[in-house]
């Protein structure tokens, strides 16, 4: 029986520019498992966030395939697109992008405020109970300015949950939080993989965050690392 793949790439490569082009990503094939958490790092221009950018379909790759919970995502446009992001992808950034004038409660729930009424659940609910889950529910009434970086994160953590996701794609969650805060974010997202079977793909460039991921994923040069050496194919 075939594993049940939530993400399958095959030979997915970007390239930026014109003439001497370059190759931010290169003959990337790559499966990864329904429910697992895998950590993808690799030094600073390895190809780690746009390798995440394609698989969150934030951006187009310039030829390849991305299979996403059994979907060609990689030829989907417009409003097929923007729907299967909606329904399926919850997003966590480095910076919180939290909108300063609303409150935590109305930032859990502004991603799907537009189509609340097509919902099946009340919206309001939702953000509420991810409010409690992650710590701050007592807090749910307060701006971003008025919470720290870690419960700022803590938000932007329940935001990505509210539309019921399959995959979270994290870019560098920890990277603006310190050590207590980071280490905090990371017990958090863990839970939330193993406890609701969430797929978790988070970017880090530090190892000791990168070895509490069930499988770690090694890039360099816009391609994937086996063994210590990079390889044209992977999956």
């Amino acid at each position: 029986m075939n594993a049940p793949w939530i993400i399958q790439t095959q030979a997915l490569t970007k390239t930026y520019g014109d003439g001497a082009a370059i190759h931010a990503l290169e003959n990337v094939t790559l499966s990864i498992a329904a429910g697992e958490f895998a950590a993808v790092t690799g030094p600073s221009g390895s190809g780690k966030s746009t390798l995440l950018n394609l698989l969150g379909t934030l951006d187009q790759p310039t030829s390849g395939m991305v299979m996403l919970d059994g979907v060609e995502v990689s030829v989907l446009k417009g409003n097929r697109l923007a729907d299967f992001r909606r329904e399926k992808i919850g997003f966590v950034f480095q910076l919180f992008n939290l909108v300063p004038e609303l409150t935590a409660l109305e930032n859990v729930m502004m991603p799907l405020l537009p189509y609340q009424r097509k919902l099946g659940f009340k919206l309001a609910d939702r953000a509420k109970e991810l409010l409690d889950a992650v710590g701050l529910a007592a807090r749910a009434g307060h701006l971003p300015g008025q919470l720290s970086g870690g419960e700022q994160q803590r938000v932007a953590i329940a935001r990505a949950l509210v539309n019921h996701p399959k995959l979270i794609l994290a870019d560098e969650p920890t990277g603006n939080l310190d050590t207590q805060n980071g280490e905090d974010i990371l017990v958090l997202l863990r839970r939330l993989n193993e406890e609701q079977g969430v797929t978790l793909v988070l970017v880090t460039h530090d190892a000791a965050i990168a070895a509490q991921a069930g499988r770690v994923v090694r890039m360099q040069d816009g391609r994937l690392m086996v063994n210590g050496e990079l390889s044209m194919e992977n999956g």
